[in-house]
């Protein structure tokens, strides 16, 4: 099969898998790694799509290496592996490569800030904290309780004259937030006026969940970015950073390696920035048929199914 491997399609266009055994096979053949993500492709929030832990263990029993890549980082590698167990799906922790373990993998390994000046404010969940602990990083706000209220007059004055912050801070990583707040922004812009180094684990504008889409981990750092002026480094798709870390981290041959996504402006083209030899969009989560075959499409996957349990063919 010639695989699309432009940004910008191929003449062929992307094939239609579902329903054709046969194609199906020879698309399975060409690859000896596969790339999943989660949101969107092997659920929506609790809701399994039907039969994803079949085909999991189909593409285990024909020997393929895979990984589960996310960009939802309020859940840690730890949680994902009880998540997996709790739907069903054959998957260890080793396999899970998230956003919020991807830019702790960053601070820790590559920006190796030197002390005392290495802690991160978080903006996020406990998956965040919880990656961090794992390299041994410092940081503070994140789900701390005193951060989850209104902001008072009081606190307006100690920002300022800086008595609410923590001098060691050299990061704000930003992630999705279930409880965002005005001090928190407050203080993260505070932290990137002192000179601090905006990161992000991931700027998703959504989240799918439930069979819709919410606000995603891009929607919390917005605040932050028209504050301060800012953008931040993205450490989650479609970032190359998290690409080369994982090719770091599991060994493969790009070539042989497909990326299943259900998003063209994260998943797919992660896969095509990463030269990866193929890439699969399934319909069931953000992105249609038609923003991929329209004519000038900017972002055209190598293939695509309904939903991914149609690989059992």
């Amino acid at each position: 099969m010639q695989a699309v491997r432009s940004l910008v399609g191929g003449a062929s266009g992307p094939q239609y898998l579902t329903g054709d055994k046969s194609a199906i096979d020879a698309f399975i053949d060409e690859f000896d790694v596969f790339l999943f993500d989660c949101d969107g492709v092997l659920w929506s929030g609790d809701h399994l799509f039907p039969s994803i832990p079949e085909t999991i263990s189909m593409l285990r029993e024909r020997k393929k290496q895979l990984v589960f890549v996310t960009n939802n980082s309020t859940k840690s590698r730890a949680d994902y592996k009880k998540k997996f167990d709790s739907m069903g799906i054959q998957a260890s922790e080793e396999e899970v490569f998230g956003s919020s373990y991807s830019a702790a993998v960053y601070i820790s390994r590559i920006l190796k800030l030197p002390e005392p000046k290495n802690k991160v404010y978080v903006l996020g969940e406990s998956g965040v904290e919880q990656e961090l602990k794992s390299e041994g990083v410092p940081f503070c706000g994140g789900t701390d309780p005193l951060l989850r209220r209104e902001m008072t007059p009081e606190d307006f004055k100690h920002v300022s004259d800086g008595s609410l912050l923590d001098d060691d801070v050299g990061i704000v990583l930003t992630g999705l937030d279930y409880h965002p707040s005005y001090i928190k922004y407050a203080l993260g812009q505070a932290y990137l006026r002192r000179g601090a180094k905006f990161l992000a684990t991931n700027i998703d504008s959504t989240l799918p969940s439930a069979g819709t889409l919410f606000p995603g981990a891009g929607s919390i750092s917005a605040p932050l970015i028209q504050a301060s002026g800012q953008e931040p480094l993205a450490l989650g798709k479609p970032s190359q950073a998290m690409m080369d870390a994982i090719e770091g981290k599991f060994q493969f041959d790009r070539k042989k390696a497909c990326m299943v996504g259900d998003r063209m402006n994260t998943d797919i083209e992660f896969g095509i920035k990463g030269g990866l030899g193929g890439t699969l969009c399934v319909l069931t989560g953000v992105s249609k048929k038609e923003e991929f075959l329209a004519s000038g499409a900017k972002v055209v996957p190598s293939a695509y199914v309904d939903a991914l349990g149609d690989l059992l063919g």
